[in-house]
């Protein structure tokens, strides 16, 4: 059983393993025609600001190569080439890849297995898609592999505000309105899933020891203004 309409029933635990690969690329693929819309709408264009940010994060000249894995319909592609950086936009949705607003090179694979040599590019972004990937250690992993020595990778997710105030009025947010937005305008069940799934990241330490483990030993954790939204930056080592 892998459709996400069954496995996200009331009272049905999350997906793990391969049911979940399978069950987020389905979700995707069906909710890439309108992706870009609920986006703007639930984040109220937050998500577009958050992307500068970590791509100013970065620190990479003009002319850099940079791997935007779940590159989706291509939002961090467009703002990485407006920047003047070379974007090679990787996901596992066809569906995503096929709805893409970019000129960038774009290539359908596993963030688990990216299809590139070693040490080939200058630094790597992913948005909003840690959570969805079966296993992060494997993905750090591959981020240290074809980084190379002195890259950078600015790996952007969902976040919970440390102020209670605005914590409580994120949770209501986010777990109650935003499916309601997504279903309205996209797949009911894909927007059930988005809150659910951040109980897939890890707690913000943790996360940091699998990034700096995996060979970036100077990554930094920053919750993005007004804390939805979680940044990790890290120089690959030497």
């Amino acid at each position: 059983m892998s459709k996400l309409s069954e496995l996200l029933n009331p009272g049905e635990p999350l997906p793990e393993g391969d049911d979940k690969a399978r069950a987020v690329q389905t979700m995707f693929d069906s909710i890439a025609p309108r992706y870009d819309l609920v986006n703007r709408i639930m984040t109220f264009g937050l998500d577009t600001r958050w992307r500068r940010r970590t791509i100013a994060e970065m620190n990479l000249p003009t002319g850099s190569v940079v791997l935007d894995i779940a590159a989706g319909t291509g939002d961090f592609c467009r703002e990485l080439e407006a920047s003047g950086i070379t974007a090679i936009g990787v996901d596992f949705s066809l569906g995503m890849l096929q709805s893409a607003r970019t000129e960038a090179s774009l290539v359908q694979a596993d963030a688990l297995n990216l299809p590139m040599p070693n040490a080939s590019v200058d630094g790597a972004t992913c948005g909003f898609a840690l959570r969805n990937l079966v296993d992060l250690e494997p993905f750090f992993n591959e981020l240290a592999r074809t980084v190379r020595p002195g890259g950078r990778v600015a790996l952007i997710d969902v976040g919970v505000p440390n102020n209670p105030i605005l914590r409580f009025g994120h949770g209501i947010y986010f777990g109650k309105i935003v499916p309601i937005i997504g279903g309205l305008i996209s797949n009911p069940a894909a927007y059930r899933y988005l809150p659910k799934s951040v109980q897939y990241l890890p707690e913000p330490p943790q996360l940091l020891g699998m990034l700096r483990a995996a060979g970036f030993s100077d990554a930094t954790h920053t919750l993005l203004p007004p804390g939805a939204a979680q940044l990790l930056v890290g120089t690959r080592d030497d």
